[in-house]
């Protein structure tokens, strides 16, 4: 074989095996680039996955952030309401602590007054003293009210019915009256007479106005002649206008036939003092019927 034909096929068994060599190597290079591609896509995947728990998380986190926003504002509204509501039940307190403290006044000016109405003064401790037979009996009640003490007197004690002349048990009722008024100073006894509403006819007086006043009339010219001072006493007849009961009843009626005798401060006179021993042992002269 010539030279020159050995040497080309030389040649072309040595490029045979330089290309069978760098396939080999660009195959496995080939296979590598798989299996570090197949590999990104595992590892791809898993952080899609973790990349959609995040974003699922996160969502949810912005939910709760939501939430807890419209729950703040909604807290918020609910301060603001309680607030309001605090401000209004401190202005009602302060009202109510305001109406507590008036009615505490009120209650005291009260029980102020009622003591002052409950007190009895040293002229009506001294009458009751005086007239406790009488008050005893039934036959007087004495009674006193802002300065004006009355002694009451039904009109079965004093008079007959339809009268205005005193009876003997009036006499002796009065008598006591009379012995107790003398002994008071300072005030103005005024005599009222009172009657029911049944009319006067078949009497010699016209209307019940005439019989209460000839009844205080004759009560208040007994007190003279008894002896109590004639300038401090007046008479006066209401008939059957100031009634204490219902008329339409006996007792209602009984209760408004009376004499009242109330004892008025006068206006700058002296205090009321008992009088000496022997101004009270006055004579007492017979009562004129």
């Amino acid at each position: 074989m010539p030279r020159l034909a050995v040497a080309a096929l030389a040649l072309v068994a040595l490029a045979g095996c330089v290309s069978q060599d760098a396939f080999r190597k660009k195959e496995a290079e080939a296979e590598q680039l798989r299996k570090d591609w197949r590999e990104e896509q595992v590892r791809r995947a898993k952080l899609q996955e973790s990349f959609d728990q995040l974003k699922a998380q996160l969502d949810a986190m912005l939910l709760d952030v939501n939430s807890l926003r419209e729950k703040i504002r909604a807290d918020e509204a609910t301060l603001a309401q309680k607030e309001a509501e605090l401000r209004a039940a401190q202005g009602q307190t302060a009202d109510l602590q305001a109406l507590v403290d008036e009615l505490s006044k009120s209650k005291k000016k009260l029980e102020a007054a009622k003591a002052e109405l409950e007190r009895k003064s040293a002229e009506y401790e001294q009458l009751a003293s005086a007239l406790r037979t009488e008050i005893d009996a039934g036959r007087i009640e004495l009674t006193e009210l802002r300065g004006r003490t009355t002694v009451k007197m039904k009109d079965k004690i004093l008079f007959g019915s339809g009268s205005a002349t005193i009876g003997k048990d009036g006499r002796e009722a009065l008598r006591a009256v009379a012995d107790a008024l003398r002994n008071v100073r300072g005030k103005t006894i005024r005599v009222e007479g009172h009657t029911d509403n049944v009319p006067t006819s078949g009497t010699t007086f016209p209307s019940n106005w005439d019989l209460s006043s000839a009844r205080a009339i004759a009560v208040v010219r007994f007190l003279q002649e008894a002896g109590v001072d004639p300038t401090r006493v007046a008479a006066a007849g209401y008939g059957e206008w100031q009634p204490v009961a219902a008329n339409d009843t006996p007792e209602g009626r009984s209760l408004n036939r009376r004499i009242e005798i109330i004892l008025v401060p006068v206006e700058g006179a002296a205090p009321a003092v008992a009088a000496p021993p022997a101004q009270a042992a006055v004579k007492v002269p017979a009562a004129k019927q």
